[in-house]
């Protein structure tokens, strides 16, 4: 796994202003132009505390990178480029619209050391695109992605929930076409009602209203459940907490761990498919590191299996040669001795038996 350097250049290059959007407010950043010294120096201080032992990536955020002057961005590449010389850095990532991605910038891009592209797609509805004021359409984003890929460029794409027009049907639209277009990774954010943001001034007149949590957890879950079949990596759910963003906050599904309560809605929605298929008791299997998000927060996940008779179907077994976020079943201990008969001796400890 890389350790990730970021590196924000906030609304930098950006020639819209998105009705969602307040970056000063979402990053905590201001509004003053990142030079090139401090990229060196964020770099440097990333590489000590890293240890140099992970492969290292910087990341530029929170502007619209090949939007900017051409000058500007072989100043910001360019500090990065001692870095990827003496092998310190082994790639740059970039995240930009998709209608500013063409086969001219992208080569520029892969001279630069940048390997992967994310794209801030936010939907596929032209109609949500429009009422969101993006500025560009779902066709940009197909041929932002083509062209990426055809160059041999990592692709991710940036996705939100909530957005003005936006429906299931649309949401599933979405989620289909993303399939299709198959990203190496996405990212996907609930739209927040924000103080400076076109939405902010939409929800006070009464013609916005965002996502419940609830709403945005189970959208976000059927989301990360497909593209997790699709083998897309799901590598952010929910905007990175912070004062900035929280005082500024006006309304909308926010949760500082609205990833970890996405990943329970996904755990408890396996855990009611195992016991309500089987038969007898079920012996469920988990990595320990997911105990948490079986329990969900406050127990929550614990409550509805009880509410639901089906706490006393099950005996819970932690074990370390579980894969993540998954879950095991079988009918006793026979049947669990022979799941692990080609693995490393079995620690366990078992709950709610």
């Amino acid at each position: 796994m890389s350790s990730i350097v970021p590196i924000f250049i906030v609304h930098e290059g950006c020639p819209y202003q998105c009705i969602f959007c307040n970056q000063h407010a979402i990053s905590g950043q201001t509004a003053k132009k990142v030079h090139v010294n401090e990229v060196a120096s964020t770099i440097e201080i990333w590489l000590d505390r890293a240890g140099r032992k992970a492969p290292v990536e910087v990341a530029f955020y929170g502007g619209s990178f090949t939007c900017l002057p051409q000058g500007r961005q072989d100043e910001l590449l360019g500090a990065v480029a001692p870095f990827i010389s003496k092998g310190l850095v082994h790639s740059i990532r970039v995240s930009t619209r998709p209608d500013y991605i063409d086969s001219g910038r992208v080569g520029q891009l892969k001279e630069s050391g940048v390997k992967l592209v994310e794209l801030g797609a936010q939907s596929l509805d032209d109609e949500v695109l429009r009422c969101s004021g993006r500025g560009h359409t779902s066709q940009d984003v197909h041929q932002a992605v083509h062209v990426l890929q055809m160059n041999k460029m990592q692709v991710g794409l940036q996705l939100m929930l909530g957005l003005p027009g936006q429906d299931f049907l649309s949401l599933r639209s979405t989620l289909r076409q993303v399939v299709a277009l198959h990203p190496d990774c996405v990212r996907i954010y609930p739209a927040l009602v924000v103080a400076g943001s076109g939405l902010a001034k939409a929800y006070r007149a009464g013609k916005f209203s965002p996502l419940s949590l609830e709403k945005a957890v189970l959208q976000a879950a059927l989301l990360k459940k497909i593209f997790m079949h699709n083998k897309i990596k799901v590598i952010r759910m929910g905007l990175q907490s912070g004062k900035s963003l929280e005082d500024s906050l006006i309304a909308g599904p926010y949760h500082p761990a609205f990833g970890e309560l996405v990943a329970s809605r996904l755990m408890l929605q396996q855990t009611r498919r195992l016991l309500e298929n089987g038969t007898g008791k079920q012996r469920l299997v988990i990595n320990p590191g997911d105990m948490s998000i079986f329990k969900g927060m406050r127990s929550h996940n614990i409550d509805i299996l009880s509410a639901l008779g089906l706490l006393e179907r099950m005996e819970l077994v932690t074990d370390i040669s579980q894969p993540r976020y998954k879950i095991s079943a079988t009918e006793g201990r026979k049947e669990y001795a022979q799941y692990h008969k080609s693995t490393a001796p079995v620690r366990e400890q078992t709950y709610f038996s």
